[in-house]
C-alpha cells in the first residue's frame, strides 16, 4: 500500500465518512472512491467530487501556460465523473492567488477554464478567492446519473477482462519535454498536447454505467500501476496484465537529437506515467461483445483479465510472469 492510501484511510477512521447506515443523510457511497455518490427522489444520482491543484506540485505557473492550468484543472475533477459514469454538471472553484497573478495570467487561466467548462457542458455555481503566496486551486463537481448506475471500483470479479481507453503515457512524455524547455517547439506541439490540454472519456464512462457494462471502473490520473492497485484493492481480487497488449504512446523519431538526454521507455512511461485521464474498466467476459457499439470503441484495448489471488501480475513477451510493482504518482511516497 502507498503512502497516500495510508493518509486516506486515517483520515476516513478520523472522521464520520461513508456509511450506508448513516439514516437521512441521503450519502450512497462516500470516501474511497472517485467520487461520492448522493441518492436523489427523481431517478437521479448527485455525484460529487473535489480535486487540488496546486503551484510547485502539480504544475509550475512559470513552465505551464496559464490557460493549461486553468483547462486541466477542471478537466482532470471532471474525470473523477467520468469515472463513475456520471455527467458533469456544476462546479465550485476556489481560488488563491498572489496579487502579481491576478492581471494577464487570470485572465488566460480564465479563458482555459472556460472552454474547459463549455466543452463538457458545465457550470460555474460558486466558490471563493483570496490572496496567498503561490497559486492554489480547488474545485468541487456535481454530475448526474441514473440512481444506481453509478460504478464503482469495487465490482471486478475473477474472470474480468481488463480494458483500458486510448494509449498510456502520452502525458508523461509531455511533462517530461516541458522539464527539458522542449514543449515550447512546434514539432511537439502534438506530443504535449495531452499533457497540457487532456481528453476525458465522460460519453464512454456514461455509456458503460448506463447499459451496465462496466463491473468496475475508475479513471487513470496516476499511472496504470497504481490506479489497478486501487481497483484490484476495492474489489478484493488481483489482476494479470500483458505487457505487449498495453496500448502505449509513440515516441517521435530521433527525440534524442532535438532533447539531449532523454531517453524514454514507452512500455514503463504506459505503465507509470500519471495524468493520462483514461478509463481504465473490467468487464464480465459475457458482455464482452457488447462493447462493439461503445463510443470510441476502437480506442479500448484489453489488457489482462482479473484473477482471484489479490496480486497483480505483469507478464513479459516472453511469457513469465513478475509482480507489479505500484510506482505511479503518489505525493507522500518517498523518493
Amino acid at each position: 500500500m502507498n503512502t497516500e492510501a495510508k493518509l486516506i484511510k486515517k483520515i476516513a477512521r478520523a472522521l464520520p465518512s461513508s456509511s450506508p447506515r448513516s439514516g437521512g443523510s441521503g450519502l450512497r457511497l462516500g470516501i474511497g472512491d472517485d467520487a461520492a455518490i448522493i441518492v436523489q427522489n427523481r431517478g437521479i444520482d448527485w455525484v460529487l467530487s473535489c480535486d487540488a491543484f496546486l503551484e510547485g506540485v502539480h504544475f509550475l505557473a512559470d513552465m505551464h501556460p496559464a490557460d493549461s492550468v486553468g483547462y486541466k484543472a477542471l478537466v482532470r475533477a471532471a474525470s473523477d465523473l467520468a469515472a463513475m459514469g456520471a455527467t458533469p454538471r456544476l462546479f465550485l472553484l476556489t481560488l488563491a492567488l498572489p496579487s502579481e497573478r491576478t492581471g494577464k495570467w487570470l485572465d488566460e487561466f480564465l479563458r482555459g477554464m472556460g472552454r474547459a467548462a463549455r466543452s463538457q457542458g458545465m457550470r460555474l455555481a460558486g466558490g471563493d478567492t483570496t490572496k496567498a503566496e503561490s497559486i492554489s486551486i480547488s474545485i468541487t463537481v456535481l454530475g448526474e446519473v441514473s440512481a444506481g448506475k453509478a460504478v464503482r471500483r469495487s465490482g471486478a470479479r475473477p474472470g474480468d477482462i481488463i480494458y483500458v481507453s486510448g494509449k498510456l503515457g502520452r502525458a508523461q512524455l509531455g511533462l517530461e519535454l516541458m522539464q527539458r524547455g522542449a514543449g515550447g517547439q512546434m514539432r511537439f506541439a502534438e506530443v504535449v498536447r495531452p499533457h497540457l490540454y487532456p481528453h476525458i472519456r465522460v460519453e464512454l464512462g456514461r455509456w458503460l454505467a448506463e447499459r451496465r457494462i462496466a463491473s468496475a471502473m475508475m479513471d487513470l490520473s496516476d499511472g496504470l500501476s497504481t490506479d489497478l492497485e486501487r481497483l484490484t484493492s476495492a474489489s478484493r481480487v488481483g489482476g494479470r496484465i500483458y505487457a505487449e497488449r498495453i496500448p502505449h504512446v509513440t515516441i517521435p523519431a530521433g527525440l534524442g537529437k532535438f532533447v539531449p538526454g532523454i531517453n524514454p521507455d514507452s512500455l514503463h512511461l504506459a505503465l507509470h506515467g500519471g495524468e493520462d485521464y483514461e478509463l481504465l474498466f473490467t468487464v464480465s467476459a459475457h458482455k464482452v461483445r457488447q462493447l462493439s457499439r461503445a463510443p470510441e470503441f476502437r480506442e479500448l484495448t484489453a489488457i489482462g483479465e482479473i484473477t482471484g489471488d489479490k496480486r497483480i501480475a505483469l507478464v513479459r513477451p516472453d511469457g513469465k510472469a513478475k509482480p507489479l510493482a505500484s510506482q505511479g504518482w503518489d505525493p507522500f511516497r518517498k523518493s
